[in-house]
């Protein structure tokens, strides 16, 4: 045993050594944990200590137990919204999560082709764009790439967006809050750069999101690419049938546009 094993309680090296099993992939959401006597052989320890590092996780909402059944892996994956447009901080606040920042990068680019039909604005014209990792608990989940016209929100570079929401910004200092968003989400493997930055093993599964989020007017506030831990979230919607099949089978909303003036 090393020395910081030697530093730690039995309980919380078997405790830990669950946690990392469940982190690396070993132990999936619902598996069915060893019984206490193998657990107990495995570790080396008494039937107390495994007990005590089990009830730790249970309320810790890591793990449950069905009587008579035995213990299971929880579904830790927290349900994100198909249906709402929220930032991930109002989000996951009502979840109780902390969400932070890491900006990788944050400067005024010229608008390409691409951006310019995508934000709606001149091609050249200036665009903020603001790369962060975000963090929740400190463990890092997604990472998100936005873009937003600087006509729209100019010198938002100042603020420090490692603590501070974007969207709370936009609404609150200058009164331009989304109001509305069209967004694609797909499933991909991640890429060397992303696996590295959320702290993934390769093969991992990241889910892709595009979003264009639109003000009350139809002007685009933000056109954001990001990647999310699909270990990590799970999506909820509420679907209601409100025409035949054939009319509302793959059809696609009509995009905003700012009328010409």
């Amino acid at each position: 045993m090393n020395r910081e094993h030697q530093a730690k309680t039995l309980y919380q090296i078997v405790k830990e050594s669950i946690l990392n099993q469940i982190k690396s992939g070993e132990l999936k959401p619902n598996d069915r944990l060893p019984s206490e006597s193998e657990l107990c052989a495995r570790f080396s320890v008494g039937r107390n200590t495994v007990r005590r590092a089990l009830s730790d996780l249970v309320k810790n909402e890591v793990l449950r137990t069905i009587p008579g059944l035995g213990t299971f892996v929880e579904d830790i994956r927290l349900v994100k919204t198909a249906e709402y447009l929220l930032g991930l901080t109002q989000e996951m606040s009502l979840h109780h999560k902390d969400i932070t920042s890491q900006v990788l990068e944050e400067e005024l680019i010229s608008a390409d082709p691409y951006l310019s039909r995508r934000l709606q604005v001149q091609l050249g014209a200036e665009v903020v764009y603001l790369y962060r990792v975000r963090e929740m608990d400190s463990e890092p989940v997604a990472i998100e790439r936005s873009y937003l016209p600087h006509t729209l929100c100019p010198n938002i570079l100042e603020f420090d967006f490692s603590k501070q929401s974007l969207y709370e910004t936009l609404s609150t200092v200058y009164n331009r809050r989304p109001h509305h968003a069209e967004q694609e989400i797909e499933a991909s493997l991640a890429t060397p750069e992303v696996a590295r930055l959320l702290h993934l093993t390769p093969p991992a599964v990241v889910l892709i999101f595009h979003r264009e989020t639109s003000l009350a007017t139809g002007e685009v506030i933000e056109y954001v690419d990001s990647e999310l831990r699909a270990d990590r979230f799970r999506f909820y919607t509420n679907l209601l049938l409100q025409s035949t099949s054939e009319e509302s089978t793959f059809r696609r909303l009509p995009v905003h546009t700012k009328k010409k003036t």
